[in-house]
């Protein structure tokens, strides 16, 4: 009897690890696209939370050329969490302009992976009197390209 308790604790136990252990979780790094387009490549996210990456507009207030920019940004660490937070920052490589994302990983039943972000995009201006039109406000879903 003692026996079969013992093997039922065991197999309950192991069982519970092995479902902890496969819960799928959001993971950054990858290759994101937006609604309207954007590319985003996000490198492996270090012990720290850290990343670096290269976003791809494929939208610009400007009449210059888009050229890839750069990322870099951080998570909150994921240990038990399935649908985790991040911000990073793009420093746009062809306007004096540089713009903040904040936003959350969210993953459905099926293993899609969305990104649900709000950014604040700040302009450079030539007067604290032209301060009132160098901010502009949005949001963005990116979906996994792979």
């Amino acid at each position: 009897m003692m026996g079969k308790v013992a093997f039922s604790l065991l197999l309950a136990l192991a069982l519970v690890t092995l479902g902890v252990s496969s819960a799928r979780k959001c993971i950054l790094s990858g290759l994101w696209k937006n609604e309207l387009g954007s590319n985003m490549t996000i490198s492996a996210v270090n012990t720290d939370g850290g990343f670096t990456g290269l976003y791809h507009t494929a939208v610009t207030a400007t009449d210059k050329h888009i050229r890839v920019s750069p990322l870099k940004g951080s998570q909150k660490p994921t240990n038990q969490r399935k649908q985790l937070t991040f911000g990073f920052t793009v420093s746009w490589t062809f306007s004096n302009s540089m713009t903040v994302f904040v936003g959350q990983c969210f993953m459905d039943d099926k293993g899609k992976e969305t990104l649900k972000t709000m950014w604040l995009l700040r302009e450079e201006v030539s007067s604290p009197g032209d301060d009132w039109k160098a901010t502009r406000v949005g949001t963005n879903i990116f979906t996994r390209i792979k």
